[in-house]
């Protein structure tokens, strides 16, 4: 049985910066990281190839799983912000996680991300423009480096990294078994054994499922979190282009007249394109857009997304999230599509209606009635924030803005952990977005650099 040092599972923005700065500050240690996905230059969704029209369901899924994680091919975004994106101030405190999220936009930028350029919410009029109208405007700066700047950079850090770092690609981690503090042998997929004293889960949104059953194995606490379900909505660029133009991404919060719920903006990709994800068997929509101006669209898309937080007795918000995105499936082979119009007006987009439509999708979905799948709670919400939007917006009600669904986000239950991210079994740590404390690409690399620096330090 050989053994390492450190062993972690998962190579998303977590597992980078963790090996970026094992890799740049001097010590000893020996590390192999552990990833069900592909390297970088061999994650190629078959859509984004020409290969498909639709998702073929490939396992893993390249746009969720492999180095970089699911940012990876997922626009390349980074907020540097505490108002949204997780909770690592919680922890570390707010001007050390800012601090980090800063130090992590440096390296993004020594690696080739220098000319992307650095947008901020700080000094906007939009701000203004939305409280008139009853929105709220979160403040952040913003490095939008595209999917294909963002690809060549995490190839960049791969690079300098890969001869430091022990990788196992397309390998899952089957089984952890902890003897005790600092003591711990793991079995993956393909029948191998390692131990190791310290080991870091950084498994990601897609490995919620498998953390949750490691911390219930071992008596670590986790607190339910919420699932966010909504939709991905797709206009004509020039509707949002006065906001785009100014802050790049508007993360917009509006409480509901009908029923005091908060509907928020996320993942807001202008000139780009719609794509669908593969998370454990189940499509969902997500939105990416490129560096590359010849490789831009003629439209913006972004989320709509409702947040649902649930009480006793009920306690698997995932599931939840998961069966609604079951019946998206199970209505529209995938990812279904719809006017906004028909939508308001009680009636299924068709194909005949679809191709009267002067938005032109950017994802081959079904034309099918959203209001089968979505409740009518979140889609009520959903129909009102379009309104409200429309006010800064004008042009974001009309008819022909399309509706993909279903959009999901899932979180994983927080896992308990310490200021440093660790569990109570000693070397055992949790971070990134799997662990439930970060939902955003910053605050997940700033927690691998985090407990990257503890590392260093204890093998130095």
């Amino acid at each position: 049985m050989k053994k390492y040092d450190i062993i972690v599972a998962g190579s998303g923005a977590a597992g980078v910066f963790l090996s970026y700065e094992l890799t740049r500050i001097k010590n000893n240690a020996s590390i192999l990281i552990i990833d069900k996905g592909a390297p970088v230059e061999e994650r190629i969704c078959p859509i984004s190839a020409g290969k498909s029209k639709t998702c073929i369901k490939c396992t893993p899924c390249h746009i969720m799983n492999g180095y970089g994680g699911a940012g990876t091919l997922s626009d390349g975004k980074y907020n540097i912000t505490t108002e949204f994106g997780g909770d690592l101030h919680r922890y570390l405190g707010r001007a050390k996680a800012m601090e980090l999220m800063e130090y992590v936009d440096s390296v993004l930028c020594e690696n080739g991300g220098a000319e992307a350029k650095l947008y901020s919410t700080e000094n906007s009029d939009l701000k203004t423009l939305a409280l008139r109208n009853n929105l709220h405007l979160l403040q952040a700066k913003v490095r939008h480096l595209g999917t294909d700047r963002n690809a060549k950079i995490l190839q960049t850090l791969f690079d300098q990294t890969k001869e430091r770092v022990d990788f196992m690609f397309r390998t899952c981690v089957d089984s952890v078994d902890v003897r005790g503090d600092h003591d711990f042998v793991i079995t993956t997929s393909k029948g191998d054994e390692f131990e190791c004293s310290d080991l870091v889960l950084a498994t990601g949104r897609s490995g919620s499922k498998w953390i949750s059953k490691i911390c219930e194995e071992n008596g670590i606490a986790q607190k339910n979190n919420r699932v966010d379900i909504g939709v991905r909505v797709e206009l004509p660029a020039e509707i949002f282009k006065p906001i785009t133009d100014a802050v790049y991404e508007a993360k917009l919060v509006y409480k509901t007249d009908k029923y005091t719920d908060m509907v928020r903006t996320f993942c807001m990709n202008p000139y780009g394109e719609v794509v669908a994800e593969n998370t454990n068997g189940i499509i969902t929509v997500n939105g990416h857009s490129y560096a590359d101006e010849g490789l831009r669209t003629e439209n913006t898309n972004f989320a709509l997304l409702v947040s649902n937080k649930f009480t006793e007795p009920f306690e698997d918000s995932n599931e939840y999230g998961e069966s609604i995105a079951r019946l998206s499936n199970m209505l529209g082979g995938g990812v279904l599509m719809q006017r906004f119009g028909d939508l308001v007006k009680g009636r299924r987009s068709s194909e005949r209606r679809m191709e009267k439509c002067f938005t032109r999708p950017t994802l081959q979905a079904t034309p099918g009635d959203l209001s089968l799948v979505i409740p009518k709670r979140q889609l009520d919400n959903i129909i009102e924030m379009v309104y409200a939007l429309d006010k800064i917006a004008p042009g974001t009600a009309n008819e022909d803005t399309l509706l993909y669904g279903v959009e999901v986000k899932f979180y994983n239950s927080k896992v308990e952990v310490d200021k440093n991210l660790e569990t109570k079994v000693r070397g055992l740590y949790a971070l990134g977005d799997g662990s439930g404390v970060t939902h955003s690409l910053s605050q997940a690399s700033a927690s691998g650099v985090y407990v990257g620096r503890i590392l260093a330090e204890k093998y130095k």
